[in-house]
């Protein structure tokens, strides 16, 4: 089946954009094709349906779809990973030609492998598992302010319920970070109470391939979702960030602040981890520019935890920077390949420290002064890695270094950031914010969409602009993509509810629209 799919990926390239022909195996034809707001098969056990949406909040398998879903969106726009590819012609995703037949990814999966099998646990459990009807909506939020990340807004409340018109109708995005933050809320509420309940325990540990059925973990991930969120949203509304974020903090199960709270999905089958396919498999993907100049100026130990040195200059990381014209894939595939990766990371201690952090920065109650979180989540990630003390590291002042492309001069750049890593009191609130979103980018490797995200509400770290922008002016060079264009096929199936939706937007339905949270 891995060569069957191998071939797809390589066919991929050769398609007019919406056009997707493919050979994989029957199995995963069904699953992937399937309608998207129909509902699970109802004899699967109450519950059973979580193996799926945990393995689909970031899909595990087929890694061409992970490779839609998120790399050569999030994972690119994120400045951790760039392609070596070529894909047709230089005119795709990493150039702002946006490639409708691609984008519609994160909505497929998001609404066939998460929201419609949570559907039917909740319409199976009734009144008789609340454990499960509050675990499908922490499951429901971490998947889906995902996909309003990407596309603004979204399908949610009225999931399942037909308009008159015969179409769903979409929520705008701030009344969907709304509905996360009650769905947490109900979440938790019903959840904390459960902690030491063995039958609940039971229950979960059948199905739960993060927390192995611990639902105290469940709940400080629940509140750490909250706090992300809450941080999400504080430059749009700063009073409901505060609460929001403060909540969290005060909950008597608090937020992970360990790295054994990690959110880390296992593979229910062994299958491995989509992005180890994509970068041995098919060497579809490499190190990206920003990642070599800040973690080589920073002399930072994750780098060689991350990825490997480069072919193209032995002994040295090399990354490509994104948005380039690549003449051959032969060009920059010796470029840094990823260190191979075990479980699916969307959340760690780390992060949760640097939202912390960021909140104490903003007046927030936090439990500690910026500077004790932020120092606190550079040494919970080197834990993360078995790297000791991070103290020598904490104490750095050297800066992110200048990037050389050893293929073409012509995308050198500066310095990918100004900021050290020792943090000086005396700083701008700008300076120290950049401090704490450049030390979050880097823990929060691999998952570029949650990078991504900061990236376009913080603009930072200073992630270099694309030299070949061939998206015919929607997007602005300097401020770079902003997300990603509704879904091409809810055009042609829901016309009438997503043209309504894309007036959330203020602007045109174009990657070069800014999203409700992202203000500056």
């Amino acid at each position: 089946m891995k060569n069957k799919t191998i071939l797809f990926l390589s066919a991929i390239v050769l398609v007019a954009a919406g056009l997707f022909t493919f050979q994989s195996c029957t199995k995963d034809f069904e699953e992937i094709n399937r309608d998207p707001y129909a509902a699970t098969d109802e004899q699967l056990p109450v519950g059973e349906e979580f193996k799926q949406v945990l393995q689909n909040i970031y899909s595990y398998s087929p890694a061409w779809v992970t490779q839609l879903q998120q790399n050569l969106i999030g994972d690119v726009y994120s400045g951790y990973m760039m392609p070596p590819t070529p894909f047709q012609g230089n005119s795709n995703n990493m150039t702002y030609d946006l490639v409708d037949g691609w984008n519609e990814w994160p909505w497929n999966v998001a609404y066939q492998s998460v929201m419609a099998p949570l559907a039917s646990v909740d319409r199976k459990a009734g009144t008789n598992f609340p454990e499960f009807n509050a675990w499908a909506k922490i499951c429901r939020v971490a998947a889906m302010h995902r996909v309003s990340d990407i596309y603004g807004p979204i399908i949610y409340s009225s999931y399942g319920v037909l308009t008159a018109n015969g179409g769903v109708a979409y929520d705008c995005q701030e009344v969907a970070y709304d509905l996360f933050f009650k769905d947490l809320d109900a979440a938790i509420t019903t959840l904390t109470p459960l902690v030491n309940d063995a039958n609940a325990t039971a229950n979960f540990t059948k199905f739960d391939l993060v927390y192995s059925g611990d639902i105290t973990k469940w709940v400080q991930f629940a509140n750490s979702l909250r706090l992300r969120l809450a941080v999400r949203i504080s430059k749009v509304d700063a009073a409901r960030a505060k609460t929001e974020g403060e909540k969290s903090m005060a909950h008597p199960l608090g937020v992970i602040t360990s790295n054994d709270g990690n959110f880390l999905v296992t593979s229910a089958d062994g299958t491995t981890h989509p992005l180890n396919v994509m970068d041995n498999a098919w060497n579809d993907i490499r190190m990206g520019a920003p990642m070599e100049s800040i973690l080589t100026g920073y002399n930072d130990p994750r780098l060689p935890r991350y990825f490997e040195s480069s072919l193209i200059v032995p002994g040295q990381f090399k990354g490509i920077r994104q948005g380039i014209a690549i003449a051959s894939k032969s060009d920059y595939e010796g470029f840094s390949a990823l260190v191979d990766l075990g479980k699916v990371q969307l959340m760690t201690a780390a992060e949760v420290f640097f939202l912390r952090a960021e909140g104490a920065l903003r007046g927030w109650n936090m439990g500690g002064t910026a500077q004790s979180l932020y120092e606190q989540g550079i040494q919970v990630s080197f834990d993360q890695y078995g790297l000791g003390s991070a103290a020598t590291y904490i104490a750095g002042t050297t800066l992110p270094a200048p990037y050389v492309d050893p293929v073409n001069a012509g995308n050198n750049a500066g310095p990918a950031g100004n900021v050290d890593v020792k943090w000086n009191d005396a700083a701008s609130q700008e300076a120290k914010l950049e401090q704490i979103i450049t030390q979050k980018w880097i823990s929060m490797y691999p998952d570029g969409q949650e990078a991504w995200s900061e990236y376009r509400r913080t603009g930072f770290p200073r992630l270099y602009p694309v030299l070949v922008n061939n998206s015919a002016g929607k997007i602005n060079t300097q401020a770079g993509i902003k997300r990603i264009n509704m879904p091409a096929p809810e055009y042609r199936t829901n016309k009438e509810e997503v043209t309504k939706a894309v007036q959330c937007l203020g602007g045109p339905d174009n990657g070069g629209t800014s999203l409700w949270w992202d203000v500056d």
